[in-house]
């Protein structure tokens, strides 16, 4: 059976007929979401009804719902050992994955879910298994690490899902698919997703997929081509001022700007309108009443700039929204072509701009490659540019005022004998009063230019860095091996090794954030996605909330959000990174302790660096079969493995 719908007609239906359980719908309705995208219209009541699936979709088409909320609405989590599996080939899929099903199972009782990957240390993820996970969300080979630790057993798996299969085949993973297929029951309910369908895919589909339906969603970029797309490099500290001259240099009916939470919608509203526009907040902690008040006022043009976060602007249709600005970058594409999505409705044509700090550029190499549309480069209008349209405003706002007549012979007649008393010419007064009146926003402003961190310098630098192929971000995607190199090279980029504890150079914490030292660096073979790893899952803390991490020969620093609550900072002293301790403490201008070099502090790491964890470098050959009489596939050489 073959089911293909066009990503360009959203909607159609609510989530509350597609048959989802009661715990899965409140979730839904708390998250704010309200029309389901065209993926889960037709994939929800087919993996409901028990079937296995093939769906062709590309990232941004809203799959991880469509497989997440049915599975949690159909299966039964009883018993000790993992029900569903989600199969990713990166970390940074595993971890997004895992966090939207932990959103999405928030009404179901003792329910648990762990993302399994590697770069991760493995105590981290044995202690948070031991915890009765229901769900595991993993990469191929940490997965079968844990398979032959017996720490995972997959026998009680009823629910098996393939995410980005072709990325993860591309990557060197279908020895570990295959043998990690075999390993699972037969019984077990399948899907795989998939952009391409290459031979390697087919394969993996004819041989291990059974009976299944497919579902195809074509035409992703079709709402994308509509919108003209922009970006502007800029620091984290210049943002607001960009804003504003973007503000005031575009030409726009309607403005939505995406934050990342509810507290920086109040903050950005409120100084915009310090600054003399118009705009309104819209989170999820507004009530619905006046979500709807709100909404109504800016179709009916009441109010023109409304600053939202992704929750809050879901479902959102307002025709005269001409612009989306993302004043924050969003993490994964699937949120990217939701915001813009937006604007360019019925039929226009759309604006939409993204800001991008020095350290994000990664991010939007990301989304280009992932809607594969090149975004262009725009400037900041200039001083020149914002002065013509702030007199051709004011001159208009001059000719509509003359125009009532009858309301201006008071004022007439005070500036005629002002001119009489003081022997002053009328155009020195008209002058003097237009000075007056335009000290709040002045007409001819001597802007300076902003450091965008990109027309000459790193972020332009980092980007052409990542076209050419080089990997150094904490964000980057399929990354294989445990050390980058931007790992490597970061101490060259300025052209010069930094010495421990020389920090004049090193940008200061972006707004929101303070910086911590690690008493772990790169003589522990610790990478940021360690880091991040280990403070994600210690503390429980969302990966995205985790700033700039930076390497150090003997030690690293972190930058984590400011007024940390003192239970997930003792937590985080605790915390072991590559089984050494954290040593965490908040950054200050003394540098830390220096390090000894004795057995006791160099011993007891547990991992090889670049190697498996606790597995003492063993090679993989001819792996013993799981199950029955099936023959996992013979291993005759080892892939990279995340």
């Amino acid at each position: 059976m073959m089911n293909e719908v066009e990503e360009e007609t959203e909607g159609g239906c609510a989530f509350a007929s597609l048959g989802l359980s009661e715990n899965v719908m409140k979730a839904v309705k708390e998250i704010g979401y309200e029309d389901p995208t065209p993926i889960q219209i037709q994939t929800i009541p087919l993996l409901l009804a028990g079937k296995n699936l093939l769906g062709t979709a590309q990232t941004g088409t809203g799959k991880t719902a469509a497989f997440v909320l049915p599975l949690l609405s159909r299966l039964n989590f009883e018993g000790k050992n993992p029900q569903m599996l989600v199969l990713t080939p990166t970390r940074e899929l595993a971890i997004q994955v895992a966090e939207a099903i932990k959103k999405y199972s928030a009404g179901i009782r003792d329910f648990h879910v762990v993302p399994v990957y590697g770069g991760q240390d493995m105590s981290i993820q044995l202690r948070a298994l031991k915890r009765k996970a229901q769900v595991v969300v993993a990469t191929p080979g940490r997965l079968i690490d844990h398979m032959e630790r017996k720490t995972i057993d997959l026998s009680g798996i009823q629910a098996l899902v393939l995410d980005e299969a072709d990325e993860m085949l591309d990557m060197g993973f279908q020895d570990d698919v295959e043998y990690i297929l075999e390993a699972t029951p037969d019984e077990a309910q399948r899907a795989l997703f998939s952009a391409t369908m290459p031979a390697a895919v087919q394969k993996i589909v004819s041989t291990y997929l059974g009976e299944y339906e497919t579902i195809r969603i074509a035409g992703k970029t079709a709402t994308v081509d509509k919108i003209r797309q922009r970006y502007l490099s800029v620091r984290q500290e210049h943002k607001m001022e960009a804003l504003t001259r973007v503000l005031e240099g575009e030409e726009f009916e309607g403005m939505l700007i995406f934050v990342r939470t509810k507290q920086a919608t109040a903050e950005v509203a409120e100084k915009l309108e310090s600054r003399g526009f118009d705009a309104v907040p819209l989170s999820g902690d507004l009530a619905q009443t006046l979500r709807e008040r709100t909404l109504n006022r800016l179709k009916e043009g009441k109010i023109d700039i409304v600053v939202a976060t992704d929750v809050a602007a879901r479902g959102l249709d307002v025709d005269r929204i001409t612009h989306v600005l993302n004043y924050d970058i969003p993490y994964d594409t699937e949120s990217y072509v939701h915001r813009i999505g937006r604007t360019g409705r019925a039929g226009r044509d759309g604006n939409a701009i993204l800001f991008v700090t020095p350290r994000e550029n990664r991010l939007l190499a990301m989304i280009e490659k992932e809607t594969r549309q090149k975004i262009e480069k725009m400037s900041l209008p200039t001083g020149e540019q914002i002065s013509d349209k702030r007199v051709a405003k004011f001159k208009d706002e001059i000719v509509e005022v003359i125009q009532k007549q009858n309301e201006l012979k008071e004022f007439k007649d005070l500036i005629e004998n002002l001119s009489i008393e003081q022997a002053l010419d009328m155009a020195d007064i008209a002058a003097a009063l237009a000075y007056m009146s335009q000290e709040e926003q002045p007409l001819f402003p001597k802007m300076e230019p902003l450091d965008a961190g990109g027309d000459s310098g790193r972020a332009l630098r980092g980007r052409d860095r990542f076209e050419r192929g080089d990997r150094g971000d904490r964000f980057e995607r399929g990354d294989r091996g445990d050390r980058s190199r931007g790992e490597r090279g970061e101490r060259s980029e300025r052209g010069e090794r930094r010495r421990d504890g020389n920090f004049s150079d090193m940008d200061p914490p972006e707004e929101g954030m303070e910086r911590y030292y690690l008493g772990v660096g790169r003589m522990d073979n610790v990478s940021p996605r360690d880091i991040v790893g280990a403070i994600a899952n210690e503390a429980d803390l969302d990966s995205k909330h985790i700033g700039h991490i930076k390497l150090f020969e003997k030690f690293s620093t972190v930058d984590l959000p400011e007024a940390m609550p003192e239970e997930v900072l003792q937590i985080l002293r605790r915390m072991t990174i590559k089984n050494r301790p954290s040593k965490i403490r908040l950054m200050t201008d003394e540098p830390p302790p220096r390090r000894s070099f004795d057995n006791e502090d160099r011993g007891g790491r547990g991992e090889r660096g670049g190697g498996r964890e606790g597995r003492g470098g063993r090679s993989h050959f001819d792996r013993k079969p799981f199950k029955g009489d099936g023959k996992p596939p013979r291993r005759t050489r080892r892939f990279g493995r995340h």
